[in-house]
């Protein structure tokens, strides 16, 4: 689906290109736990380190983690202390990957607030989260150039209390060349067909919040496009799909992967929101992958290239999702 002539951004941007992994992780690596957004249930990310812990890995709870903003309850610490932690482990040559402890609104805050130039700087480090968490695997992906893990947090429910969940990160972190076709118990075509491109995505509301923000992609050509959400009605959807569509950023996409909806709805109304929206981009639509806020969830890589099969059901990495 071609850019109009009259399109407000423009032509269309050149496919995307597949970025830089991370190395995978080893027992005895240390991982910091940050807090970009929302605050934190102390026990559930005392549950977190202990599950760290038994992987052999060393958890590394940044200073501010457990803060809660004085006057925005639902911030995890002021915006400059939340991004001060963030980047003191990205800076930190000791820590092997940063794991974000939850999503809830905040992390767009921080973005402005980082120094992306110190950390290009740093090379390649392993940015691990999901919901909120979108803004920053975008900001990673297109200000670093590295690729990241959409994928449980260290005090999210799922992580703590769902062993498939757990063990799926296991897998990528520590052994990423066993994980790397993708599917889930309720995938299925939406949109027939297969495709190759660039993973690329997450949270649809976090993406549209994005749009037009200094350092935002313009858009997403080229991609296998990654969409999932919690908590919004089917209309509230539509709005977030249109706008996403209206401002070209899907022109150019290969394919689109769809993922849990947990709380958005019945699952028959959300379907025809998606073919309504989406059907008209003439891709591959791959109904529940099973990533995002869903009680047990697969941690997806983001800015590597993969073949989607929606007939399949299945995403499949032309490489593992990190590096050895």
């Amino acid at each position: 689906m071609g850019t109009p002539p009259d399109h407000p951004l423009g032509t269309t941007p050149p496919p995307a290109q597949a970025l830089t992994r991370p190395r995978k992780l080893v027992p005895g690596d240390r991982v910091a736990l940050v807090a970009p957004g929302g605050p934190i249930d102390p026990d559930r990310l005392d549950a977190g380190c202990a599950i760290l812990r038994s992987w052999g890995l060393e958890p590394v709870v940044a200073p501010h983690v457990l803060d809660v903003h004085p006057r925005a309850g639902y911030l995890a610490g002021t915006d400059r202390d939340r991004a001060a932690d963030l980047q003191q482990a990205w800076l930190d040559p000791s820590i092997a990957a940063v794991l974000c402890a939850r999503g809830g609104f905040g992390a767009q805050l921080v973005c402005d607030l980082l120094d992306w130039d110190a950390m290009r700087a740093a090379g390649p480090k392993l940015l691990i989260g999901f919901s909120d968490i979108s803004a920053l695997h975008e900001h990673v992906a297109i200000r670093l150039g590295v690729a990241s893990l959409y994928g449980p947090m260290g005090a999210a429910a799922s992580f703590v209390d769902d062993p498939a969940t757990r063990e799926h990160l296991r897998r990528t972190l520590f052994e990423p060349a066993t994980v790397t076709t993708l599917t889930g118990p309720e995938a299925g075509p939406l949109c027939p067909g297969r495709a190759h491109g660039i993973t690329a995505g997450g949270c649809a509301s976090v993406l549209a919040a994005e749009r037009g923000t200094h350092g935002a992609r313009q858009s997403f050509a080229g991609s296998i496009l990654l969409l999932e959400d919690v908590n919004e009605h089917p209309y509230r959807l539509d709005r977030i799909l249109s706008q996403l569509t209206r401002s070209g950023a899907l022109d150019g996409v290969r394919g689109v992967a769809l993922g849990s909806w947990e709380g958005c709805g019945a699952p028959g109304r959300i379907r025809n929101v998606m073919l309504e929206r989406l059907g008209p981009l003439g891709v591959p639509i791959l109904w529940e992958l099973g990533f995002g806020h869903g009680r047990s969830t697969l941690t997806v890589p983001l800015g590597l290239p993969a073949v989607l099969d929606a007939d399949a059901g299945t995403l499949t990495l032309d490489l593992p999702a990190l590096a050895d």
